[in-house]
């Protein structure tokens, strides 16, 4: 068959370790076979990312913000450990929370549901949508190690010099510091976007924080949700049938595992990080869920919601055998691949992205899967487990058949 063409690139961000193989394996495999692909490449492997100061990931976000679309790799995010075994000049901080902060905007991650396995948590019938905001708080925050006693202040100084100042805390001794932010703009296009995608979807929405611990930075969140649901949303989720409504995080988590599914959890940065771990987790695997970043402006950034599988990538550079789930990582680039051709008029490209999808999924349904899911399935032949690039041919295999 004649290749597709691309008038329009998409920001192609590369990573580590063994998504980075898979990254390859799925280009070669069941992408550039099909398509004319054309991306604008950045490599935001952690040697990259080190040799350019970390550069190469603000270049890659403002890149995104240049062509509207982009499609991310798994990267590390250095701990103390990473420092040593990468030789780091020092502990550099989320790509992720970098880029989102650039982009600002919400991150939608959905489980990628398939026949013949059955979510962990048996009530859940349909899938349930992380909304997670994707700016500031822990992941832009500044720390700071106490070495002795002192006093720690939170201080702003305002545009005409006048100081507002809190005591956090007195220390007898050693301990440690963090301070994080958020912005007013911020958090109302994060609502803005929860209630339009619930709209779009036509599934319930609900929001969680603990305002009653943060009786100010919580609460700014739980308040202006309530303002912008009020002026600008209420009427059509009522003509929808649509409900909305505020809980505390804990006795939303209590209220997610007793329901069905089938609804939007919006969550503040660290809990939609936390809780799309959960969530994904519980409906089969980490390696099964979509994610994409919604920025205000109209720009896209698909990803895959999990790490850069570290202890296979071990056993791949020993030369084992490993049996890595990509479905994320290809789903990031069907995403991708769909919105570029969506937004550039191109059918054949979105069709394209959506036969992979139903190709990675039917290969999963017809039994052959990686051994993550092996473990689960509940279908009528038994499953075979292969390994990850058996996978990876294996829905080829099917694609082709679709095309």
């Amino acid at each position: 068959m004649e290749k597709i063409k691309m008038t329009t690139p998409l920001v192609e961000l590369d990573g580590d370790e063994m998504t980075r193989i898979l990254w390859q394996e799925i280009k070669d495999e069941l992408l550039l076979p099909f398509v004319e692909l054309k991306t604008e490449y950045y490599d935001l492997g952690l040697p990259n990312r080190e040799a350019t100061g970390d550069q190469v990931t603000v270049d890659a976000a403002n890149a995104i913000k240049k062509y509207g679309v982009g499609v991310k790799c798994a990267t590390i995010t250095p701990n103390a450990q990473r420092v040593e075994e990468y030789k780091l000049s020092q502990m550099w901080k989320s790509p992720n929370g970098t880029i989102r902060a650039i982009l600002d905007g919400t991150v939608f991650r959905a489980p990628i549901m398939v026949k013949g396995i059955s979510p962990v948590v048996k009530n859940w019938k349909a899938p349930i949508t992380i909304a997670r905001h994707a700016y500031g708080d822990v992941y832009k925050a500044s720390e700071l190690r106490v070495t002795g006693p002192g006093k720690a202040e939170l201080v702003f100084t305002a545009e005409n010099g006048e100081e507002t100042r809190r005591t956090i805390f007195e220390f007898a001794g050693p301990g440690v510091l963090q301070g994080q932010y958020n912005k007013d703009d911020s958090i109302t296009s994060f609502a803005r976007a929860c209630f339009q995608y619930a709209v779009d979807s036509r599934q319930d929405l609900w929001f969680s924080t603990k305002d009653t611990i943060s009786k100010q930075y919580d609460h700014t969140f739980k308040d202006i949700f309530a303002a912008i649901y009020e002026k600008e949303f209420k009427a059509r989720f009522e003509q929808l049938g649509l409900t909305y409504f505020y809980t505390l995080i804990d006795d939303a988590v209590a209220r997610v595992i007793r329901s069905k599914g089938g609804f939007i959890w919006a969550c503040k940065n660290y809990d939609g990080d936390v809780m799309s771990d959960m969530v994904s987790t519980a409906f089969g695997s980490l390696a099964m869920m979509t994610s994409v970043l919604v920025s205000p402006d109209g720009n896209y950034e698909y990803e895959a919601a999990h790490g850069t599988v570290t202890q296979h990538y071990y056993r791949h550079l020993k030369g084992e055998e490993t049996s890595t789930n990509s479905v994320a990582t290809i789903f990031a680039w069907t995403g991708a691949l769909a919105k570029r051709g969506e937004l550039d008029g191109l059918p054949g490209l979105t069709e394209f992205a959506g036969k992979l999808e139903r190709a990675a999924v039917a290969t999963i349904e017809g039994g052959v899967m990686t051994k993550d899911l092996a473990g689960l399935w509940e279908g009528g032949q038994p499953a075979r487990a292969v390994n990850s690039l058996e996978f990876i041919r294996a829905v080829r295999a099917t694609l082709e058949g679709l095309l």
